[in-house]
This record gives C-alpha cells, structure tokens and sequence, in this order.
C-alpha cells in the first residue's frame, strides 16, 4: 500500500477538497499484554495474502493483506469494490470481519427511520453493509478503521450531494465522510468500532451537520470522560472549544486547525491516556478511534463549506 499525506496536516490557507489516498501506515505502538501480544502479530504476518472464499450472498471476493481487506460486492446488479483499512490490527481474515451486504430500496421505512431529516437513499446504490465480527473471533485493532467504498454505478461531480453514513446494528445512522471523489464514485469514512453502512444522499444545509458534528465530538468527550487522563481531557476540552469558537464567528481555515490539533492529540495520547483498542468480544472501547474518526467527519464538512461546495 502506498504512503500517502497525513489529511490533518496544518491548512495555512484555505485547500480545495480532492480525493484523497488512502492512509500511510503509521508506526505501531507497543502492545498492551494480552491484547495485541507480539505472537498474535506473528499470526497476522502469517496471514499475509489471504483469499478466502466468501459466505455471505453479494460478498463475490475477499482478499486480506496485511493490514487491509478488499472486497468485491454484487447484489442485483450492483456492484462495487470495498476496502477496509487499519492503522494496526491482528487476526485479520475474510471470516472474522464478518462482512455482509444485503439490497434496500430508496423507500425501505425501516433504514429510511434510522437516517437524518433532509437525507435519502440513492436509487441507484441501494446496499446495506455491515460488517460485524463474530464475537468469538480474533479480530483486534487500534486506532481508526477506515472504510471506503469505490463504485461505477454512482457518479461524483463537484457538489456532490452523496455521503459515507454509518450506524450501530439497527441504530441510527450518521454521517462518517472523511472524503470522496471521481472514479466514478469513491467515498471514504473512519470509525473506531464496526457496524453498519449506507451511501447517503445529504440534503441538509451545511451548518446544520457541522454543528451535529461539533455537539457530537462534545458528547464523546463527555460520556468517555472517565477514561481519559484527567489533563488530556481539559486540554482536548479546550482545543475542541477554542474549534467551536472559530467556526462560530466564521473563521474557517482557524477552526480547521484545531479540529487537526484536536485529532493529532488525541492520536499522540492514543494507549495510555486515551484507550485505543477495539476486539471482537466488544469488551474495550476504542475511544482515540472513535474521537479521530469524528473528527476527520467535521474536518471534512468545515472544508466542504469552506470552499463553498
């Protein structure tokens, strides 16, 4: 897999949204005992190049190297390609991401109650994914998973209406774009846990989300607050605070900055001060994922109405 910028690099002015590559790998930490053990690091090099074949229906392929998975989907004549990225995870095989993909319609009431107002299903990317591992499996990551979906039966145009959503299993669905662009249409989102995930037509004003994002970011503050080192929560509290500020009085490319301050120290603490594992028992919370995800979530939306898409 190729390096690639980090996309909370600083902003001394305002960027253009393009498509960006996937993430580099960054170097690993030190495992916590009887998490990520250097022998079950031993056991994911060992899986290097994994093709398995699959179980689900509209799972065609998955191929596992390293620390990515990549799945080719069809379901009724839709089709795309999906990769499933991490930063550093062990036990990774076709079997234990516990992929799925199912058909929905763009009037399903059932998925169409879990979105936002103002949002919609587009006709013609009707797919549910889930990816759910089994809970006895021996999947294990830290940091942020990310997802992106590459598809020929969407298509992107400066503008674009369509967004990455994604929900706990049968909960509701929010925004995880991190970004997207041609080819014909790729979208990419972040998580710190696994669930379920739709293409989305977004029709709400721009502030709208980005103050849902703001006000999310502030509840997972608050309800993993016990959590965090006392220190780094004040000073997460600030800089996200400070973020808040900025984009209140309109200074954009400011608040853009501390949302990337706000995701660098969360990352920098990740382990001791901030917890940083997710594994299939669902006993540990990924708190550092989830906060970095949201984070590039708002990162994205503040650019998007910074540069006046």
């Amino acid at each position: 897999m190729t390096s690639s910028p980090d996309p909370f690099s600083a902003l001394p002015e305002p960027s253009r949204l393009q498509p960006l590559p996937m993430p580099a790998h960054r170097p690993r930490r030190p495992s916590t005992p009887g998490l990520l053990s250097r022998g079950l690091l031993l056991v994911g090099v060992l899986a290097v190049l994994a093709v398995a074949a699959p179980a689900a229906a509209g799972v065609v392929s998955v191929t596992v190297d390293g620390d990515q998975a990549v799945a080719e989907l069809e379901v009724a004549g839709v089709g795309a390609e999906l990769t499933i990225t991490f930063e550093d995870a062990v036990g990774l095989t076709a079997q234990s991401l516990g992929l799925s993909v199912q058909q929905v319609t763009p009037l399903d009431t059932a998925v169409l109650s879990r979105l936002p107002s103002l949002t919609a299903l587009p006709a013609g990317f009707p797919l549910l994914l889930r990816i759910e591992p089994p809970a006895t499996g021996p999947l294990s990551f830290r940091g942020v998973v990310t997802v992106e979906l590459y598809t020929h039966d969407l298509a992107y145009a400066p503008g674009c209406p369509l967004r990455l959503f994604s929900a706990p299993l049968g909960g509701p669905f929010r925004d995880v774009t991190e970004s997207m662009g041609a080819g014909s249409y790729r979208v990419r989102g972040g998580k710190g846990d696994f669930s379920e995930f739709l293409i989305v037509v977004e029709s709400r004003p721009v502030d709208t989300v980005i103050v849902a994002q703001l006000d999310r970011l502030e509840d997972l503050l608050a309800a993993h607050a016990s959590a965090i080192e006392p220190a780094v929560l004040v000073d997460l509290e600030d800089v996200l605070a400070s973020a808040r500020d900025k984009y209140e009085t309109n200074q954009l490319v400011p608040a853009i900055q501390k949302v990337e301050a706000f995701e660098r120290k969360v990352d920098n603490h990740a382990g001791d001060d901030v917890p940083d594992v997710w594994r299939s028992a669902r006993d540990l919370v990924n708190v550092a994922g989830e906060l970095r995800a949201a984070a590039r979530t708002l990162h994205f939306s503040l650019l998007w109405k910074n540069n006046g898409l």
